[in-house]
């Protein structure tokens, strides 16, 4: 029973791996239509797509271009002043010494000052560039490169690839023997680039901002990328194509796989290029042959749609069944401020409120009652004040008899 089950974990690991590399067609650089010969798909292409880590190395590896800038480190310091302390109707902020000059007596020092120095001065000692962990950048390059043979993720990208035959892209070896710019627009133009080309070509303009005075005058789309195993010329014949890039395969950068940290970029492989992708990046089972102990990155998840394993048999056989008829956690209402909930504790309170409205509203008979009500309780207590007094005189009266007599 035990071999027999691992034996058959063997059989569905080696049906995954081979489900996994799929072939892929190389394309006659020359004539597209010919297909010269195919190729197993690299096992990195299977590596699970990270935007957040892409984005991530791509952020810190676009610091490490910039230059250390800043102010002087005594910019604004350049003066013997001194405060003239207290008791002279001015602050007491330093001020030039000497006299003679208009500059004599200014503030000095303070940020608030003209000639002063700056509040938090650049300086450029500061962190300017960033270290990444190798690995972490491995995956990265190999997440870019997994995003670059899925063509809906190309597309996103805003690349045009309705021409395209197949994605990943992989031509014959003879183009990086391609010396003429002539050629190269050619070959890419065969391979279904064309598009793409006059899309980065159209989208020349002059930046927004100052970084037009900052030799950085024009922007323009990012077009395909051209990715090589030997430079025979290839990369003279593509400098001068707008939006096209090259690079090494041996030397792939996150920031031509993922401009802008964004994943998807068009990329047309040579096929001695495509080849070495497998020694590069190794597969699950092997390490690569050249980056030192890494191995792919393994998904967190193998099979990444939710609503199939939620509603699979296995799931469903296990989970509780679905509560029927629970009463909701009903919001309690106050009765003061809510119509609905006062009449449920007090089903006459909407008839006593219309009554009392009438009362208060003039020629309603409820009004006249309660205003004849309140002329019979006025007259009454008159007549109650009336009497009141008269007990009260009549009780004065006889206690002045009283003390008469004795």
């Amino acid at each position: 029973g035990d071999g027999q089950g691992r034996n058959d974990k063997r059989v569905r690991k080696s049906s995954n791996k081979m489900a996994a590399r799929p072939t892929v067609t190389v394309h006659s650089w020359e004539n597209p239509g010919e297909k010269v010969s195919s190729v197993q798909l690299p096992s990195v292409f299977s590596a699970p797509i990270r935007p957040d880590l892409v984005t991530f190395v791509h952020k810190e590896m676009a610091k490490n271009k910039r230059q250390a800038h800043g102010v002087k480190y005594e910019a604004g310091y350049g003066t013997s002043a001194e405060s003239w302390g207290t008791g002279r109707a001015v602050a007491r902020i330093p001020r030039v010494p000497g006299g003679g000059t208009h500059r004599a007596g200014q503030g000095a020092f303070g940020n608030m000052c003209r000639g002063g120095g700056m509040f938090a001065p650049l300086m450029a000692w500061r962190r300017i560039h960033r270290k990444i962990n190798v690995t972490q950048k491995r995956h990265a390059v190999a997440s870019a490169l997994a995003a670059c043979a899925v063509p809906a993720l190309v597309m996103a990208r805003g690349h045009r690839v309705e021409e395209v035959p197949e994605l990943p892209l992989v031509v014959s070896d003879g183009a990086e023997g391609i010396t003429k710019t002539k050629e190269a627009v050619a070959m890419l133009t065969r391979v279904g680039c064309s598009p793409d080309l006059e899309k980065s070509r159209e989208s020349k303009q002059i930046r927004a901002g100052k970084g037009k005075g900052r030799n950085r005058r024009y922007t323009m789309r990012k077009g395909p990328l051209v990715v090589y195993s030997e430079d025979n010329g290839v990369t003279k014949s593509l400098k001068n194509i707008p939006g096209v890039d090259t690079c090494c395969v041996d030397r792939l950068n996150l920031l031509q796989l993922a401009p802008g940290g964004s994943l998807g970029r068009l990329v047309v492989f040579t096929e001695s290029a495509f080849k070495k992708l497998q020694g590069l990046f190794g597969s699950y089972d092997s390490k690569s042959e050249v980056k030192s102990g890494y191995t792919l990155l393994r998904p967190l998840m193998t099979n990444a749609d939710l609503n199939r394993i939620i509603n699979s048999d296995e799931i469903q056989s296990v989970v509780r069944p679905m509560k029927e008829g629970s009463d909701k956690k009903k919001v309690k209402k106050n009765p003061l401020k809510n119509k609905s909930a006062m009449k449920r504790l007090n089903p006459a309170k909407p008839t006593l409120a219309h009554i009392a409205k009438k009362r208060q509203t003039p020629g309603t008979p409820h009004y006249e009652a309660v205003q004849k009500a309140k002329k019979t309780l006025k007259a009454d207590r008159k007549t109650h004040r009336a009497a009141s007094k008269a007990a009260y005189r009549t009780m004065i009266s006889a206690f002045s008899e009283f003390e008469a007599t004795q």
